[in-house]
């Protein structure tokens, strides 16, 4: 049985900010995840946008996060060494209707404290960005684009290099305490912790019940995606969304991401399912239609995958009324930090909520500040993105990085050997996908796939029916074609 300070659920984004604000002190830190990596969830499964806060209500805690959260995060990418742009978003409307209601979120971003939000017309907004339609639109400049799997990684990585230990394959089946210490069992062993901190994700409601802190109701609004080549992102600078809807919110959108792909999504409708992923034609369908008005390549001889996410909201169980964020300590649950319907826009907001987690905790516990902390994490440095003299001394100084495992992206087989040993030990395929985007290109993995298990194999000495996908066992092979 292993005993920490502070057991952490969940390993999605909040979880491993979380993760990595504690790591500032002198705790034994657990993360407890029943995937086999992190952003195995909804982290990875969205647009990939740090929000500015205008769609938040005024002194909620989602509005509160998302501004500071985003202020901050040109040092946080610098710190954690993640890909991040700010683009700006480009909020379009054609009719008086879309300009009231693009007013009314003017009004509310600025009552938030988000900075220079301004109304453009037309020519402006083609000036901003060539691609946009749109007779008019509300330009925020502070809006970004990032890859929250990176992020995701990231924290996890600068966590762990800070004493973090990560626990994947460790899905929490019970809890139980004894006022001293929470007894928490997983289908991987038993941990022992003083501190349990509930970041579950879509599953926060299930958690909250283990700690015996009831009612809490969630829904899963579910949306689609299709993912575009980059050749449709030739030109597209900043996010294109349309003006939200006399309910408050926002219909599909064209976002190009920050590697230059073009997500355009969500739709939103209600699923049952915690991890139903599917798309469907009906839906999808819905997406072509609804975004081809803004944003004038939505093509099918572009379009190269699809996938979908959930946002599990926090509703009112007798209205169904969206709540804000829950970020609670009681007093019959004194060592437990309770985070319930944490959703949109939880990217953005995932260190601010980390930082009032530890003042939580330091409402009833002192903690000790660990001076070895250290904020800065080092990624793997991507090939294609250095200039040719960066290139020629890489592969100088080490031949594989003149070897192509993953033609689209041009990864090398020199970042693939550093994906698959990486800090936090995680050897699917998918962990070196998302580490290297390897398998993300046009082709989706049909050149570099199999090179890429190959190496897992050849790294790890294990045999060919070792090797997962992604979950646990989604094996990628039975056995040999050909004895």
């Amino acid at each position: 049985m292993y005993s920490y300070d502070v057991v952490v659920i969940g390993a999605g984004v909040v979880g491993c900010a979380i993760a990595r604000e504690l790591s500032r002190y002198k705790l034994r830190i657990c993360v407890l995840e029943k995937e086999l990596d992190v952003a195995y969830g909804n982290s990875s499964r969205n647009t990939g946008m740090l929000h500015a806060g205008f769609t938040y209500k005024p002194g909620s805690l989602k509005a509160i996060c998302a501004v500071e959260g985003n202020r901050e995060f040109n040092q946080i990418a610098r710190e954690l060494d993640v890909p991040f742009r700010r683009s700006g978003k480009v909020v379009v409307g054609f009719t008086d209707t879309d300009y009231n209601n693009i007013l009314k979120y003017k009004s509310i971003g600025e009552l938030n404290g988000v900075d220079g939000l301004e109304i453009i017309d037309k020519k402006q907004l083609s000036q901003i960005e060539p691609n946009a339609r749109g007779e008019f639109a509300m330009y925020s400049p502070m809006s970004g684009i990032l890859d929250p799997i990176q992020y995701t990684i990231a924290l996890a990585e600068n966590a762990h290099q800070n004493g973090v230990h990560f626990r994947f394959n460790s899905e929490v089946l019970g809890l139980k305490t004894d006022n001293s210490h929470y007894q928490i069992t997983t289908n991987n062993g038993m941990v022992t912790s003083r501190w349990v901190i509930n970041s579950a994700g879509m599953y926060s409601t299930k958690i909250s019940d283990m700690l015996g802190i009831t009612g809490y109701v969630t829904r899963g609004f579910k949306g689609e995606y299709y993912v575009l080549d980059k050749k449709a992102g030739i030109g597209l600078r900043t996010p294109v969304y349309p003006a939200p809807n006399e309910k408050g919110g926002f219909a599909t959108h064209a976002t190009i991401t920050i590697d230059g792909n073009v997500l355009v999504g969500p739709d939103s409708y209600i699923t049952e399912g915690k991890e139903d992923y599917s798309t469907t034609r009906e839906h999808l369908s819905g997406l072509v239609k609804d975004s081809s008005q803004m944003f004038d390549k939505v093509r099918p001889e572009f379009f190269i995958r699809t996938f979908a996410g959930i946002r599990w909201k926090l509703v009112n169980p007798d209205t169904g009324e969206v709540q804000d964020f829950v970020l609670e300590r009681r007093e019959d649950a004194p060592h437990a930090i309770n985070l319930v319907g944490i959703e949109s826009p939880g990217i953005t907001c995932a260190l601010p909520l980390a930082r009032r987690v530890v003042q939580k905790m330091q409402e009833i516990d002192s903690l000790i500040s660990n001076p070895d902390f250290c904020p800065y994490r080092k990624g793997i440095t991507r090939f294609s993105e250095l200039s040719l003299e960066e290139k020629e001394k890489l592969v100088r100084d080490n031949p594989l990085y003149g070897e192509i495992a993953c033609r689209c992206e041009s990864v090398t087989k020199a970042e693939i050997l550093q994906a698959i040993h990486n800090p936090l030990g995680v050897h699917t395929v998918a962990g070196i996908k998302n580490r290297t985007r390897a398998t993300m290109g046009r082709c989706q993995g049909g050149y570099c796939e199999t090179r890429i298990t190959k190496m897992i194999q050849e790294e790890l000495n294990i045999s060919e029916k070792e090797v997962l996908y992604q979950h646990k066992d989604s094996y990628m092979f039975v056995g040999k074609v050909r004895g």
